[in-house]
């Protein structure tokens, strides 16, 4: 399984014909910085014992860290700087070490630093071997200068406690919108200059003088979900500094980068696919789904259609809200293996609201196994406790995201998404449209275009069918986007899929060490299926 939950000179190398199949030998990619350009090398240093937690005592040797140091403004240095956390676990065959492979997991926000700690959960070992894994967490994230917009936790849990992700009523609705205006301004007011310096234009200039700063002539690099952006802005900003980049579970650059509230729009839809797509699977497979009896769609829509209009109370007096319900079927989506309890859940749910008359009693021991885990309200801290997350997320997706509509007009665009997509329009509309019109930065340096630039290596593309952050059809417009690139399809549920497609994972081995291009027109399949089990 995967481990992850939920931004130089021109040189030559060897050429690649392209054709399907053609092998090209494994180029070693490491220089050193002084010949790469003028960009300072990465001083890797030991780790502490919390950076490397959970590396086993003799594996320790293998990791380092570092902190590196890149403009807030790559045009204006009399902004200052910042510094970049990265973890590097070295190439277990150092004499036969091909050159650094960079990793970024998504988000935007995610923080890639540990990401070379499970490495081997979604690479094969002789990826492992030849490359030194490089995790970082981009500029605003997490250890890297992270990106505040509040000084206290209890002014967060304020704001975010008066987003709600589905709302209904005009009070709920105004409110969800007054609390994004608050947001806005507390962000205007403490996040400092680096607000107007986060999008993923910036980040790839950041990562571009890492890859220097490592003493690599190219980049060689494997993005998840929003990390496809990275790349992809990356192979169009700088296609001769790239070497082999692999994207898996892909945005739509363009539409994403012009008009964000479709790209949102379209973003509920997928969600849409791959539930339409579990409830089918459900109903295939009979009793392995606790949820087939019956039509698990017309199920699960009274389901919802029940929730819109009231909390389910449950037996043991606690109750259920369509806030819960959505957020958290949205997220069991990401994850097949999670297939089976939220069909549990879906059934349980489905005996309150419509019990079996010879089986009233069995309501009472209704016990939620995954439908819960996304009811968690925050918790409460200390007066004036320091706040303790970030806000990149935001700060990310409003710059790049073109969205030029008021927020006075996201009520009526989620009633339309709700009418297409009728479990996660509003949900889509509220959790990630209705904070853009009002954020406060101020003409951010966002990559739009053009995306056709020609690498020597295509771009891997990797889409599952079933995606639902990053829908199948968002891989074909990245793969054809793209000046050039190979598209790999996979049969498959849930977000992303290296290390749960043993197909895809050595293609992607060939292709990371020796340049090996997979054949166009390829179609993989997963280890293991929605609701089967391994042998």
């Amino acid at each position: 399984m995967r481990g992850f939950a939920l931004v130089g000179a021109l040189v030559a190398g060897a050429a690649l014909t392209g054709a399907p199949g053609t092998a090209v030998a494994a180029q070693d990619v490491g220089t050193s910085a002084a010949q790469v350009g003028a960009t300072a090398s990465v001083n890797w240093g030991a780790c502490t014992a919390d950076q490397i937690r959970g590396v086993p005592a003799d594996q320790a040797k293998f990791y380092s860290c570092a902190r590196y140091r890149v403009p807030i403004d790559h045009d204006n240095a009399a902004l200052g700087t910042i510094d970049i956390a990265m973890l590097k676990r070295a190439a277990k065959t150092p004499d036969k070490k091909i050159g650094s492979l960079f990793l970024n997991p998504g988000g935007p926000g995610g923080s890639g630093f540990r990401m070379p700690i499970g490495a081997a959960n979604y690479f094969q070992p002789q990826v492992l071997d030849r490359f030194d894994l490089i995790g970082f967490d981009p500029r605003g994230v997490g250890a890297s200068n992270p990106l505040k917009c509040f000084t206290t936790q209890e002014d967060a849990n304020d704001v975010f406690a008066a987003q709600i992700p589905v709302p209904l009523s005009r009070q709920e609705i105004s409110g969800t919108l007054a609390s994004y205006r608050d947001y806005g301004q507390f962000c205007k007011n403490n996040a400092g200059a680096l607000l107007n310096h986060m999008s993923t234009k910036d980040v790839v200039r950041d990562l571009d003088k890492m890859r220097a700063g490592v003493g690599d002539q190219k980049l060689t690099f494997v993005g998840f979900s929003y990390g496809t952006l990275i790349g992809s802005t990356y192979t169009s900003m700088f296609p001769k500094q790239s070497r082999a980049i692999v994207i898996d579970g892909n945005v739509d650059p363009a539409l994403r980068t012009s008009d964000g509230v479709q790209y949102d729009r379209e973003r509920a839809r997928g969600f849409e696919i791959a539930l339409d797509a579990f409830l089918r699977k459900c109903g295939q497979v009979g009793p392995k789904c606790s949820f087939s009896s019956g039509t698990p769609r017309e199920k699960f829509d009274e389901i919802r259609t029940y929730l819109r209009q009231q909390p389910i109370k449950l037996p043991d007096g606690s109750s259920y809200d369509i806030n819960a319900f959505t957020s958290t079927v949205a997220g069991v989506l990401y994850s097949p293996t999670s297939f089976p309890p939220l069909a549990d859940d879906l059934q349980a749910l489905y005996n309150v609201v419509h019990p079996p008359s010879a089986q009233t009693q069995t309501a009472q021991a209704v016990e939620l196994k995954v439908l819960r885990s996304g009811a968690n309200g925050r918790a409460d801290a200390d007066p004036d406790s320091p706040y303790v997350g970030d806000d990149s997320y935001f700060a990310v997706n409003c710059s790049d995201k073109k969205i030029t509509i008021k927020q006075e007009k996201v009520p009526e665009i989620a009633a339309k998404w709700e009418k297409e997509s009728p479990t996660f329009g509003r949900y889509q509309a509220f959790s990630d449209v209705a904070g853009c019109p009002v954020w406060p930065a101020k003409k951010p340096d966002v990559y739009r275009g053009p995306w056709q630039a020609k690498t020597d290596t295509p771009v891997l593309v990797v889409g599952n069918y079933y995606d639902p952050a990053t829908q199948y059809l968002f891989s074909k417009r990245m793969a054809n986007q793209l000046g050039n690139a190979r598209l790999l399809s996979v049969d498959a549920f849930g977000h992303c899929i290296l290390g749960d497609s043993l197909g895809v994972d050595k293609v992607t081995a060939d292709y990371l060490i020796d340049l090996k291009v997979p054949a166009n027109g390829q179609v993989f399949q997963p280890n293991v299926q929605p609701f089967e089990t391994t042998a």
